[in-house]
């Protein structure tokens, strides 16, 4: 009985405070100071909710937090995957340079299924790469090269699959997919849209990295881009004779099109290495403009996403758990903390605020909120690769304008940029811009120079020769 009456006594206190939150005159005022305390209705939650019972825990080693956020930071983290190379964090990661191979397994035998395509072998790569903060991590891919010889020219090219992930959950990771075969959380986005048998059909290899991290840094960009150019980095090392001379290219589609957004954006300062070896970038349905996006999904059907973002966050920045209520805390240590893709987006369907479960008036506007999206807007960065732009054009959630900003903007940087809208709102953006972005991914692995749709004055195009493995 215990076990249900907790359950619901914390959806009734969910329900009592989002009604009060949103309810006019008690909820949080628009005009409070960013750094404001708690409003009225928070206040009543912090002195009706208990807060829940954590075992004592170390700090990360990025930050030094009072014992009750240590043990709240821990306990927020993803329940771990049982198997050690997701789980386990290598000792040495500080001697490693980013990209560098901690280990490698053989996943044929569990991936062939999923791949649809007859494939030749499938590896999965544990590598070191470097975290939201700077700091020492490690990341995991799955690289799975096709059955059929290649018989182009130069090594065989590699699509990098950067799938929208958006989950919490170590085991929601596509690579546990392709590790294990069909498991209770797996997510049929994995399979969809068909980048990988796309890639496969045509000959080439396919990456997919797990863009999210250890920590499931869900929406983080930082994260997810040095993952993808370390992934890159740890195929050309693992197997240098089959792809020294390869191209790459990357595709991905909403919290997809992070990842591959942010490779582009960071590769010049993160990976000069690969420099002429990153042929191009397909990025639809992307958000650039973290704090507009906040502040658009707070307090409505998308609420959930920007919860479920919030928490991811803090996994990264454990410094923001500061403003976590207890009502927060409780819903940051549930199974919420264990949730994949498809479960995140109906978490918002009450349309409460994130004000519910923070202990300030106004989270969104507070320092550390504005040093985050400061952190993660890479708006001012040089693609290092040429570009294709889509989005749909009914897209309720994601502003077009992020991507028309960002089309004009990288046009007057000089990157050879393509922009396209398509028919439909958000997720059917993703399937009506599918043909066009792979078409486009196409021409770039075969070496065209890719074309424009800046202004005539807009860079000469890219060059695509067959790279070497240059000095590290």
């Amino acid at each position: 009985m215990t076990s249900i009456v907790k359950p619901l006594r914390t959806i009734v206190i969910i329900a009592l405070a989002g009604c009060l939150l949103t309810t006019p005159n008690l909820g949080v005022a628009s005009a409070a100071p960013a750094d404001a305390g708690p409003s009225g209705p928070q206040q009543w939650i912090d002195n009706t909710v208990p807060a829940p019972n954590l075992p004592a825990a170390p700090s990360p080693h990025e930050a030094r937090l009072s014992p009750q956020q240590a043990a709240l930071w821990r306990a927020i983290q993803s329940p771990p995957a049982g198997d050690p190379i997701f789980d386990s964090w290598p000792a040495d990661l500080n001697g490693l340079r980013p990209g560098d191979i901690i280990s490698a397994r053989d996943v044929t035998a569990t991936s062939a299924l999923l791949a649809a395509v007859p494939i030749q072998r499938a590896l999965l790569l544990k590598f070191r790469t470097t975290d939201g903060n700077g700091k020492p991590s490690f990341g995991t891919a799955t690289l799975v090269v096709p059955a059929a010889a290649w018989t182009g020219s130069g090594g065989r090219p590699v699509v990098v699959n950067a799938l929208p992930i958006n989950s919490l959950g170590l085991r929601c990771t596509p690579s546990y997919a392709m590790a294990h075969g069909l498991h209770s959380k797996f997510s049929v986005g994995d399979l969809i849209p068909p980048t990988t048998w796309w890639g496969l059909s045509h000959g080439y290899a396919v990456l997919i990295p797990d863009h999210e991290g250890p920590r499931m840094a869900y929406a983080d960009p930082n994260v997810a881009g040095h993952i993808v150019l370390d992934a890159l980095r740890a195929v050309r090392a693992k197997d240098p004779n089959q792809f020294s001379r390869s191209r790459f290219a990357i595709g991905g589609y909403s919290g997809g099109a992070i990842a591959s957004y942010s490779a582009a954006m960071l590769q010049h300062e993160y990976a000069p290495d690969l420099d002429g070896i990153l042929a191009g970038a397909t990025t639809g349905g992307l958000v650039t403009d973290y704090r507009n996006i906040a502040h658009k999904f707070n307090g409505n059907m998308a609420s959930g996403i920007l919860m479920v973002v919030a928490l991811a966050a803090a996994r990264e920045h454990p410094e923001l758990l500061q403003y976590l209520n207890k009502l927060g805390q409780w819903v940051a240590t549930s199974p919420v903390k264990d949730t994949c893709g498809d479960s995140n987006g109906p978490l918002g369907v009450t349309g409460v605020p994130i004000q519910i479960a923070t202990t300030i008036a106004d989270p969104l506007n507070s320092p550390l909120a504005q040093q985050i999206f400061d952190t993660w807007d890479l708006r001012e960065h040089t693609s290092g690769a040429p570009l294709y732009i889509y989005h749909a054009i009914w897209d309720i959630w994601i502003p077009e304008q992020d991507s028309k900003n960002l089309f004009a903007n990288q046009c007057a940087r000089g990157v050879r940029t393509v922009t396209r809208t398509v028919p439909g709102e958000h997720a059917i953006g993703m399937f009506a811009g599918f043909i066009g972005a792979t078409q486009w991914l196409d021409e770039r692995l075969q070496g065209r120079p890719a074309p424009s749709d800046c202004p005539a004055e807009a860079a000469e195009p890219t060059t695509h020769a067959a790279p070497t493995i240059p000095a590290r």
